[in-house]
């Protein structure tokens, strides 16, 4: 990754299909890592995390990584998840945060100079143009080296660096551990969510 020391960074976390990278990949992330990680590298203005809740359960497996990022210095964007059933009789869940991931990268565009987007998701592409526009650099973090391919093609193409999430695995990452309902949950969802 190229990064100047005084660049202002900003961190843009795509929850869903950052967890689904990183599990395809074996491993889970270390968010204290990974805010130390960017601090090294820059002047970090802002790390946003993305994801949808699920309201009403009892217990959600996501809401203690949701709390401790919120106390840990992510600004933390959430929605309720939409419920619904699949062609299967299935019950699934939609929580799309492509939206607020673009209206944050268009506000910070103005702000920083290197936005940093944890995503594989294609519909960004358009996104990453008009900030690059803009005059800021775009880093997208997923990985190719999943199966399948865990990022679009034109995002990689886009963006003025690509990293590869497979190799921040000794840097921001920690040994799976087994978590009986994460999966579970985050399996719930489309993978256009993810």
């Amino acid at each position: 990754m190229s990064f100047y020391p005084t660049d202002k960074i900003a961190l843009f976390i795509d929850g869903a299909n950052l967890y689904s990278a990183a599990k395809a990949l074996n491993f889970d992330i270390d968010y204290r890592k990974l805010l130390d990680e960017f601090r090294k590298r820059g002047i970090l203005i802002r790390a946003y995390y993305y994801t949808a809740l699920v309201e009403g359960d009892d217990y959600s497996p996501i809401r203690p990584l949701v709390d401790w990022l919120d106390y840990n210095g992510f600004a933390l964007i959430t929605k309720t998840a939409k419920e619904y059933t699949d062609s299967q009789g299935r019950k699934r869940w939609r929580g799309d945060m492509d939206i607020e991931i673009a209206c944050d990268m268009m506000e910070m565009a103005e702000h920083a100079d290197h936005l940093v987007l944890f995503s594989g998701d294609g519909d960004f592409r358009r996104l990453i143009e008009s900030v690059q526009r803009k005059g800021c650099r775009v880093t997208v973090v997923s990985t190719v080296k999943s199966q399948p391919p865990m990022t679009s093609d034109e995002l990689r193409r886009q963006a003025d660096t690509f990293v590869d999430l497979a190799d921040l695995a000794s840097v921001v990452g920690r040994p799976r551990q087994a978590q009986q309902n994460a999966p579970k949950f985050a399996d719930q969802f489309d993978d256009e969510d993810l």
